[in-house]
């Protein structure tokens, strides 16, 4: 009989690219990962990923099984999450959303000291909107708002985007450029570099291609690794550019293992937010969750 978890790490797999992006979505080690992987594999008798240098690319096999079972392991994953809830009496359990380097850059260091229980969830802002309305999720850390009427959003902090680069990244002639306002110039410029993108988010570096250039960049990045914690591992004290948020990158700025080249002619900044419903029974873990991000998040 097929093991469930074969499917999950299916799914992680088809939706990161890559072994490293799902061993990270589900906290499990890339050895496993790939045992998971090659075992469904041997079970349906077929390939289910084509590899290349950079990711892993279904198969049409592969996209046709991935249509089948994403709805049922959601739905079993949110069955787990109230299951989870509802045998816990004494300690309290909500859940949080949000994307993974926001967890790692503020909340993880935390977990050990609550005393409560968190279940943290990662995925697409319009999942986590969703799973908020509908109880799966009790907080969530996000840019964007819902049209849910029952869910309420408290502003906390902005976030500016920032254009930077490896310490050993040359770009005098870019700062050149930059003083002369030549912004047609500075595009061309930029995209002879090597770049640096995320599997799951590009957003980031449209926006604020958009923002500068007036178009969406049509060019892909050089290197896609799965995380922007890998983006900054990859180019501290190295070379290559990159499109980051300013709180990810301040502490490797301020150690000068990477640049601050530029925030733009226009400045792009976010807005964050907390997204919780209008009526919880969680206020109190709710808040001191919120009380941490207000002070790691303040710069």
């Amino acid at each position: 009989m097929v093991n469930l978890e074969w499917f999950r790490t299916f799914k992680a797999i088809y939706e990161t690219g890559s072994l490293t992006g799902a061993a990270e979505a589900l906290y499990v080690s890339q050895p496993g990962v790939s045992l998971h992987l090659s075992s469904l594999e041997a079970h349906v008798g077929f390939k289910l990923f084509d590899r290349t240098s950079r990711k892993l690319v279904p198969t049409e096999r592969g996209k046709i099984l991935y249509n089948y079972i994403q709805e049922p392991i959601v739905k079993l994953q949110e069955a787990e999450a109230h299951f989870h809830k509802s045998t816990e009496k004494d300690i309290p359990t909500i859940s949080i959303g949000m994307c993974f380097e926001t967890f790692q850059f503020t909340l993880e260091p935390y977990l050990p000291s609550l005393s409560f229980n968190v279940i943290i969830s990662f995925g697409e802002y319009p999942e986590m909107l969703k799973g908020l309305d509908n109880g799966v999720l009790d907080l969530i850390i996000t840019p964007q708002k819902g049209d849910y009427k029952g869910l309420q959003y408290k502003p906390f902090f902005k976030e500016k985007i920032l254009l930077v680069s490896g310490s050993k990244t040359n770009i005098k002639p870019l700062q050149q450029i930059l003083k002369t306002k030549d912004w047609a110039k500075a595009e061309e410029w930029l995209k002879q570099q090597k770049w640096y993108g995320t599997t799951g988010d590009m957003e980031h570096l449209r926006k604020f291609w958009y923002v500068n250039f007036g178009k969406r960049p049509d060019f892909k990045p050089n290197y896609i690794v799965p995380n922007m914690s890998s983006i900054l591992r990859c180019i501290s004290n190295n070379s290559g550019f990159a499109v980051i948020p300013d709180f990810l990158s301040r502490k490797e700025i301020a150690d000068n293992k990477i640049k601050l080249v530029w925030e733009g002619h226009s400045v792009l900044e976010n807005t964050l937010y907390f997204g919780t419903r209008s009526k919880t029974m969680y206020q109190n873990e709710i808040s001191q969750v919120e009380e941490i991000f207000q002070k790691e998040m303040v710069l």
